[in-house]
């Protein structure tokens, strides 16, 4: 019997190597063992540097950041940082960006939204949708220093078109000021909106032709549908999306430093000022639970954005 099995095997090999197939015992599993550890190995090989990297840059980090945090200065355990978070100006600081990063979220979801249904069942040219997703996404890391100058040359003081306007006769500047947390807000739907439709569009075209089609069998209107079946559909991914730029925009820091920086006081500017020693504190700890504070938010953000993303991959499939 064991000369059967050999003589099989090398049946197999001449076969293989007359063919070109590949070679796979069935009997004995071990080539095919031997290429699954392979690719084990391999696997981890690649997968390990980022491991490593993200562990030294942002875990370790993240860990000392929470030590510090209820470390008093003289090493002892202590809840005065995380106290001092609801008072004063840093509780100030957490209202202005939670208000800045609601008022962005919500302004540059609703109109992405609007803008990626126009591009995804509008009549337009084919090129069209490629061509919008290409400019957002560069429009969407188009931030930062330059964003702030180009608001600030179209809408500052003596920008392009508070003078146009002011020739008109219409004088905003009373009224209105880019260098205020609506003014800032402006800014922000600016690289919101393409965010918002880059995530957005994926969801609209993933509601199937079908439902639309039974609905209408049914005697169902355009907005009876959106208004029972479309939108509920999209709710998860809609409210996913606007959660993700409610933590995009709470996290921005350079835009608002060069914007507002000396009128209105955000986590993350009082964070830089407080670490590079531009303010005077009492505790110098305090940074470093400014830090803790806006983590946990983060986190809370992207908790429930997989929430949300995981109950709309239900029907978006």
């Amino acid at each position: 019997m064991t000369d059967e099995v050999a003589a099989a095997h090398e049946d197999d090999t001449l076969i293989a190597l007359e063919t070109g197939a590949p070679l796979v015992r069935e009997r004995t599993g071990r080539p095919r063992r031997a290429d699954q550890a392979r690719r084990g190995l391999f696997t981890w090989a690649v997968v390990l540097p980022f491991f490593a990297y993200t562990a030294f840059f942002l875990g370790i980090p993240v860990v000392v950041l929470v030590i510090k945090t209820f470390q008093s200065p003289s090493g002892g355990f202590t809840l005065d940082q995380v106290r001092a978070l609801f008072s004063g100006q840093y509780r100030a600081a957490f209202v202005a960006s939670i208000q800045v990063s609601v008022v962005s979220a919500v302004g540059g979801g609703l109109f992405g939204l609007f803008v990626a249904y126009a591009a995804v069942y509008g009549r337009g040219p084919r090129w069209l949708q490629p061509l919008l997703s290409t400019f957002c996404g560069v429009a969407s890391n188009f931030a930062g220093i330059p964003l702030a100058f180009a608001f600030i040359a179209t809408l500052g003081p003596t920008g392009v078109v508070t003078v146009l306007l002011a020739d008109l006769g219409i004088h905003i500047y009373p009224h209105f000021t880019i260098f205020s947390l609506i003014g800032l807000s402006l800014v922000y739907i600016y690289f919101q909106l393409p965010l918002m439709i880059l995530v957005i569009a994926p969801s609209l075209e993933g509601l199937h032709a079908e439902w639309r089609e039974a609905a209408e069998n049914l005697g169902a209107t355009p907005r009876q549908y959106w208004r029972y079946v479309g939108l509920p559909v999209l709710l998860p991914s809609l409210a996913g999306a606007m959660v993700l730029l409610f933590g995009n925009a709470f996290a921005a820091y350079a835009t608002a430093y060069a914007l507002a920086s000396g009128g209105i006081t955000l986590v993350p500017i009082l964070i830089g000022a407080v670490l590079s020693g531009n303010v005077v504190v009492t505790n110098p700890r305090l940074g470093d639970s400014l830090a803790f504070g806006m983590i946990i938010v983060v986190g809370i953000t992207v908790v429930a954005y997989s929430l949300l993303q995981r109950r709309a991959a239900r029907w978006l499939r």
